[in-house]
């Protein structure tokens, strides 16, 4: 089976001359980002940098960011993106339990980078957005004018270690071997419906298992990978229209920024011919507005994570809102009951219970980094527990309901906050909404709504908009609490416990 680092050799044989990277006014064609890349890559071993040691970058997407990435992959390095805003403390967590050989930065995240106190013979150099200069005296000569050959590289062997976002530490390193991330980057232009020359915005952050799928597939795609180095909705429809960009892939929450801006300034995207989102469920309320805002485009929703890439996805997200659909091309998914330990018992259509993934899927990891009790914790059998609830429906498709960790439990009776959040959500005076439980003498926990609100709106209004929409007493709101906003991880995923 090919390598991650063919994905890119082959497209530069295939298109030399396409387009593979915008970025601001420059551009990169695929002939010379391989040849950039395997420039960089011989840089990493002439600084002793050899098959299976380990970088760690924590860059903005942008040019540094791409080239480090496909020269890891190209000599058979392991590279661990983490985020830019790591902190000097986080980030000795990160190197030390990655055993990180080198450490790249840039102006976003140098101070965190020179106040770390890196090991003895640990690299710490900066990666410019904009190309590599030799100016740089921490790192002489990376810039050889004749790359080494490429090595021999094996499809096990571990091409990237993401980090999943952690809810009460730091999270847990996820290695991803070649086979992995190859297999997850195919599935995601089928289950996507891609073509060939797609032009997609990079804006995902690579340190995200969404971002580095962005990013394979458009080279898989011989396409052309728009780079935004941060999200900003403005800037973000600038580069739809400029680029004619034709997907998205984006987290629900950027979508609902988005939709924020072309409200106040609508405008026409007609290049736009499909939406994908990942990473959280979609209101029905968001859904609605972004079918009004994209009539007929597709909009698909995938589920996944950065153990397994996918779980299940559908391509129909619009005409069945709240469903993940089925299990996808590599999957396959069980529901067990709640609390339960036995993998083998499954649960009724239409009751909710923890979804499980098979971990024989091509797309799937082998186990968490230097973490043997988070492997016991999450491995039952060849299965892998995903903390998420969700339940079955008469056709077979999967709708999650939250996390295994979100459910309330009130008056004795388990409610999940997602159905709740959705039928908030369609109240036109809403523009977020989150449920959380919270500690009850006599209810044990309280459903309490932490509401973004478009325009006033009463807590009386909002209690009658849920009874009226069919929600049962017990899983109305019994609070309401009125934010600013709603606090969220730098990829837009909701912070319950910082509510």
């Amino acid at each position: 089976m090919q390598t991650v680092a063919d994905i890119l050799t082959y497209a530069a044989r295939r298109t030399p001359d396409h387009k593979a990277l915008f970025l601001g006014g420059q551009s990169v064609t695929y002939e010379q980002l391989l040849l950039q890349a395997s420039i960089i890559g011989t840089g990493l071993q002439a600084k002793g940098i050899r098959r299976g040691d380990c970088i760690l970058t924590m860059l903005q997407n942008h040019w540094g960011a791409v080239v480090l990435h496909w020269a890891a992959q190209l000599y058979g390095v392991v590279i661990c993106p983490v985020n830019w805003r790591t902190t000097a403390s986080e980030l000795a967590f990160f190197a030390k339990d990655c055993s990180a050989k080198a450490i790249f930065y840039d102006e976003h995240s140098e101070a965190a980078a020179k106040a770390f106190d890196a090991a003895p013979g640990v690299i710490v150099a900066e990666a410019p957005q904009d190309g590599w200069h030799n100016s740089d005296d921490t790192w002489p000569n990376l810039l050889q004018r004749r790359p080494d050959p490429l090595p021999e590289i094996g499809e096990d062997d571990i091409s990237v270690i993401l980090y999943t976002s952690g809810t009460t530490g730091l999270g847990k390193g996820v290695p991803r071997s070649h086979r992995a991330e190859r297999a997850a980057s195919i599935a995601h232009i089928a289950q996507n419906g891609l073509f060939s020359g797609d032009i997609s915005l990079g804006v995902m952050p690579f340190y995200h298992t969404m971002g580095v799928r962005i990013l394979l597939s458009s080279a898989l795609l011989s396409g052309s990978l728009i780079c935004q180095p941060r999200f900003e909705p403005n800037e973000t429809l600038d580069l739809i229209a400029r680029h004619k960009i034709s997907s998205l892939y984006l987290v629900p929450t950027l979508y609902h920024d988005l939709l924020m801006v072309l409200d106040k300034h609508p405008r026409a995207l007609p290049s736009i011919d499909r939406l994908g989102f990942a990473g959280a469920s979609m209101s029905d309320g968001l859904l609605q507005k972004l079918t009004r805002q994209f009539p007929g485009v597709k909009i698909i929703n995938h589920y996944g994570s950065s153990e397994i890439y996918t779980y299940t996805v559908t391509q129909k997200a619009a005409s069945k809102p709240g469903s993940a659909g089925r299990a996808g091309l590599n999957a396959t998914i069980a529901i067990i009951p709640l609390g339960s330990d036995d993998i083998t018992e499954r649960e009724r259509q239409g009751i909710q219970g923890q979804v499980i993934a098979s971990a024989d899927s091509a797309e799937a990891f082998a186990g968490y980094l230097n973490r043997p009790d988070a492997d016991a914790a999450a491995f039952r059998s060849g299965w892998y527990l995903t903390g998420d609830v969700g339940y079955l429906d008469t056709d077979g498709e999967l709708f999650l309901t939250g996390r295994v960790d979100d459910m309330i439990i009130t008056g004795g009776e388990n409610v999940m906050p997602v159905e709740i959040e959705s039928v908030l959500s369609l109240h036109p005076d809403v523009s977020e909404a989150v449920i959380i439980g919270r500690p009850d003498e006599r209810l044990g926990q309280k459903i309490t709504a932490c509401i973004v609100a478009k325009r006033d709106v009463s807590a009386s209004q909002l209690d009658k908009h849920c009874r009226q929409s069919g929600l049962p007493g017990y899983r109305c709101p019994k609070d309401y609490e009125f934010l600013q906003e709603i606090p969220k991880s730098p990829v837009g995923k909701i912070l319950r416990r910082l509510i």
